[in-house]
């Protein structure tokens, strides 16, 4: 069984020396460390790296969680990803051990705490979208502009630009960026052209 310590702050200007020397105290033979930030795994190589070398009967050992991960959902993942490779995680400043009974048990109340913290982000933004709507302030989302449906709006069913747009729900200067052959009018080109003023003939 090998000991495999992680390490992470989330700034540059911290220090990684106490989370490392804690690591070494608790056994580990490899340490990897990294200064990363963010709510999510994505871009942290280090971690990456230790997570293909663990094999069954190792250990992962972290300081404390949020070191691991930054968010339920975040944690849950990397927690699932240890226990199909038969890896133990435990942590050096909290009471946690996934090779103990109460161990396992917490990490399984995970996915319901992931469950019910998703459930309440969905409900917030739904209120609010009912908020927005009573306010008359909601669009929605903006509709998908499909190139293909504007051109053959366009040359099939010969709608105008103006048209389009209101067909299609959009503005009319995106339908202008799909037909090529076709000049957004301007100012200049509304304007009636001046008149010219009859020149009396010379005498």
């Amino acid at each position: 069984m090998t000991l495999y310590g992680y390490a992470r702050v989330s700034t540059t200007d911290q220090d990684l020396a106490l989370q490392e020397t804690a690591l070494r105290f608790a056994g580990c033979q490899v340490i990897r460390s990294e200064k990363k930030t963010g709510t999510r795994r994505e871009g942290r190589a280090e971690l990456d790296i230790l997570l293909q070398f663990l094999r069954a009967g190792d250990t992962l050992v972290i300081t404390r969680i949020d070191r691991l991960a930054r968010s339920l959902k975040d944690l849950q993942d990397i927690v699932h990803e240890l226990k199909a490779k038969g890896v133990t995680l435990k942590a050096t400043e909290q009471p946690v051990d996934t090779s103990t009974a109460a161990g396992k048990a917490f990490f399984d109340m995970l996915g319901v705490f992931a469950e019910f913290e998703t459930n309440l982000r969905r409900e917030r933004q739904m209120e609010g979208i009912a908020a927005a709507k009573v306010r008359g302030v909601y669009k929605g989302r903006r509709p998908k502009i499909n190139p293909a449906e504007v051109r053959r709006l366009h040359f099939e069913e010969r709608l105008s630009p103006t048209a389009i747009a209101k067909r299609l729900g959009i503005a009319r200067s995106s339908v202008y960026r799909f037909l090529p052959a076709t000049r957004q009018p301007v100012a200049q080109e509304l304007t009636p052209p001046n008149r010219r003023e009859p020149q009396n003939p010379e005498a």
